[in-house]
């Protein structure tokens, strides 16, 4: 259907307040903006309608991950020579917080990792980015073995009862969902490696070992999840979003891979 009337902070704001986004929340957004449609102010203005939304007491949190800082071994979208490898490896500039952009993470998510006041996690391949009160207190102490476990942004998200938002995108984007795969029994794990920066500006290679994640079944998950009634669904915008509280949605799902997943 052709949009007839373009969409402005004030319009999304009343959108996502009667999804039921509410002052002081902390969210965890995933976007896809292409969805949305036409927007007075463009990105900036849908950044503007959520951080008014939650207000000086709330908290956005967003994924700012770098997955092209990993592993050549294992990329295959595309793969690349083994006799690139090695070069990769040395080469590849080190991660660094303050600068190195996301990939594939979407405008929404570059444009709250440069927001005044943002601040962002210094994991080299899974960072998270936040804005607001309690900014600091979910990016901070990101280890590079627990990258979307108890102890990163996804868990803090967890322990403060916050919330998500697929704003336009599936349950396949729902990072939150890796925290349920981190609680499994004896989850599966692998070694991976980055580069990163070292104190004097120069870079290195580090290597370390962590859960194995899968996302290929999440959007049946999610809509089992669903089933249960426990999503607002509604229009922001010209795209669907999709409103739920994150434990309840990871408490569902770790039960939900011990019976699905073998």
């Amino acid at each position: 259907m052709e949009q007839s009337v373009p969409y402005t902070v004030a319009s999304l704001s009343a959108d996502l307040r009667a999804l039921g986004l509410a002052a002081g929340d902390v969210v965890l957004l995933h976007s896809a903006y292409r969805r949305v449609g036409f927007v007075v102010g463009g990105v900036e203005a849908l950044v503007r309608a959520v951080c008014g939304v939650l207000g000086p007491t709330g908290t956005l949190v967003v994924p700012t991950h770098t997955p092209d800082n990993t592993d050549p071994a294992g990329w295959r979208n595309p793969p690349v020579p083994p006799a690139w490898w090695p070069v990769i490896r040395e080469q590849m500039p080190g991660f660094d917080p303050r600068t190195t952009p996301s990939r594939w993470m979407g405008v929404v998510a570059e444009a709250v990792r440069t927001w005044p006041g943002a601040v962002r996690s210094d994991h080299p391949q899974v960072s998270f980015a936040a804005w607001g009160r309690r900014a600091a207190e979910v990016t901070g102490g990101h280890r590079l073995d627990d990258a979307l476990g108890e102890g990163s942004p996804v868990g803090a998200v967890y322990r403060m009862d916050g919330r998500v938002l697929l704003l336009g995108c599936g349950y396949d984007s729902n990072t939150s969902l890796h925290l349920a795969e981190y609680r499994r029994p004896s989850p599966p794990r692998e070694t991976t490696g980055s580069s990163v920066r070292t104190p004097d500006g120069a870079h290195r290679w580090v290597e370390w070992t962590d859960v194995a994640v899968d996302e290929r079944d999440f959007p049946q998950l999610g809509a089992d999840f669903e089933a249960t009634g426990a999503v607002r669904v509604g229009p922001v915008g010209g795209a669907t979003a999709r409103l739920m509280s994150q434990r309840r949605l990871v408490d569902f799902a770790t039960d939900w891979l011990v019976r699905h997943r073998h």
